[in-house]
């Protein structure tokens, strides 16, 4: 049987968290003062612990064979390290509590990903259909604050993000351990398995498309507002983006039968450079800025998809925590961490517009390191 509603709850509550805080926090940390290069710092401490919590936490949870009773203390302590941020507001204080969230909350995801293949076994395809409940959560969270914090002081967020803290903290202690041991599979080494020129390829690339997402996860709501959007209509374009990833993670099971996965992730990396392209220059235009979201459904949802599918077909059930782990920390850590620290200094000395740019340069790269690494003759493509 698999937990389908206990698995869709956690991400839920997970990804209403990230739209509780990834579009606003930076407005939080604007109206108390913080400047560009503050925000991008703290912005992108998520980033720096999603590089090294995943590996030491996947690393542990492949030796002991176990991974709920990690997610269960790493919901715990996330909540203890958010609770820093309603006690003081000075930059040292939010620097550590920032810090502690990020290391615990960060060990999470690439864990219950990896429990969900496990009780998904050998119906990976039906993955969008759980996964989409994220999605579900962030547009409940990115749209109903958008309205809420037209009305409410700012520091409302602080409450809110708390309480999507608490259900993931709920939800996991709901999850059921999964068999992760398959019985007769061969034992590859997993130096052999990072020694695949598609394997390095694809978290090259992965790298790249994370970095390329900077100026977006860390500055889109500000560049938004600057340009005389209100908070509302902020809310709408993060939601317009998730609902094409939904409908993106709904139809994955039908794509993956006409297409191969390196093929959706080169269409994922063309439609990121695009896209940033006209988040820079076409803020102006609203018009510009919806089919801009509109493409977050392939350079988010296709390309996260594809990449997991690929990570897991590749490293096998005896790595699959490492595996998980190791594309979340090369992705959204390192590449997050690299994209996010840019474009917080390039925010003010080149503007926004050129900012982006350089978000579709990184997409560029990523592009071209994903098609002469990653051959068509692999076994996955």
């Amino acid at each position: 049987m698999i937990p389908y509603w206990r698995l869709s709850g956690y991400y839920f509550f997970y990804f209403a968290f990230i739209g509780a805080f990834s579009p606003y926090f930076s407005l939080y940390l604007q109206a108390i003062g913080r400047n560009a290069g503050q925000i991008a710092v703290l912005m992108s401490l998520m980033s720096v612990m999603r590089m090294l919590a995943p590996t030491l936490w996947g690393w542990l949870a492949d030796r002991v064979g176990v991974r709920t009773p990690i997610v269960r203390l790493s919901a715990l302590l996330s909540v203890m390290g958010f609770s820093g941020f309603l006690v003081s507001d000075a930059y040292g204080a939010q620097f550590v509590s920032m810090a502690l969230l990020a290391f615990f909350w960060s060990a999470a995801l690439p864990l219950v990903e990896t429990l969900t293949f496990s009780h998904l076994a050998g119906q990976a395809g039906r993955y969008g259909n759980i996964r989409v409940w994220g999605s579900v959560g962030f547009i409940v969270a990115v749209l109903g604050l958008g309205y809420l914090l037209d009305d409410l002081p700012i520091r409302a967020l602080l409450w809110i993000s708390m309480a999507t803290l608490g259900g993931i903290l709920l939800c996991a202690l709901t999850i059921p351990e999964a068999c992760s041991q398959a019985p007769h599979e061969a034992h590859v080494p997993l130096r052999e398995v990072l020694q695949r020129p598609e394997v390095r390829a694809l978290l090259a690339a992965c790298f790249f498309m994370s970095a390329a997402h900077g100026a977006l996860y860390v500055f889109y709501s500000v560049h938004l507002v600057e340009h005389g959007y209100s908070k509302s209509v902020v809310g709408w374009m993060w939601t317009l983006g998730v609902v094409a990833e939904i409908l993106v993670f709904m139809g994955m099971p039908r794509l993956v039968k006409v297409y191969s996965l390196r093929g959706i992730l080169v269409f994922s990396f063309v439609a990121a450079v695009l896209r940033f392209a006209l988040i820079g220059w076409g803020a102006e235009s609203l018009a510009v800025l919806l089919f801009a979201q509109l493409l977050h459904g392939a350079t988010f949802g296709a390309y996260h998809a594809a990449a997991v599918a690929a990570v897991n077909a590749w490293f096998g059930t005896r790595h699959q925590a490492r595996g998980q782990a190791l594309y979340g920390s090369v992705s959204f850590g390192a590449g997050g961490m690299i994209g996010g620290l840019i474009s917080g200094y390039t925010w003010e000395w080149i503007g926004p517009a050129w900012t982006y740019s350089a978000g579709s340069l990184f997409a560029l790269a990523g592009l071209v390191v994903l098609m002469t690494g990653w051959r068509v003759r692999s076994s996955a493509a």
